[in-house]
């Protein structure tokens, strides 16, 4: 079910409300209750994956940012070891 929101036309507070979209809704404000009317709100909408252009054409900023986290990925380069350090392989006889 879709959630709506509604205003109160008195108090102008805003709530949600659970109903199908076929159904006649009258809803009351919780606090007041004195009819609300519905309003429309922005919804969250985010575009994921290849073919959009946030991925297609990244921002200098966001290419930096990959570049970074690749090179940080990356193990770092051994040093190298001293005589004493190395670990010599034991001969089987």
């Amino acid at each position: 079910m879709p959630i709506y929101e509604y205003q109160c036309q008195k108090c102008h507070d805003i709530f949600e409300v659970f109903h199908k979209i076929d159904e006649k809704a009258n809803p009351t404000c919780p606090n007041c209750l004195v009819e609300a009317r519905r309003i429309i709100s922005p919804t969250n909408f985010i575009l994921k994956g290849p073919g959009f252009y946030v991925t297609d054409y990244p921002s200098e900023s966001r290419k930096e940012g990959k570049k970074t986290e690749k090179e940080a990925g990356k193990p770092a380069a051994e040093s190298p070891k001293t005589e004493s350090e190395k670990i010599k392989p034991e001969k089987k006889p």
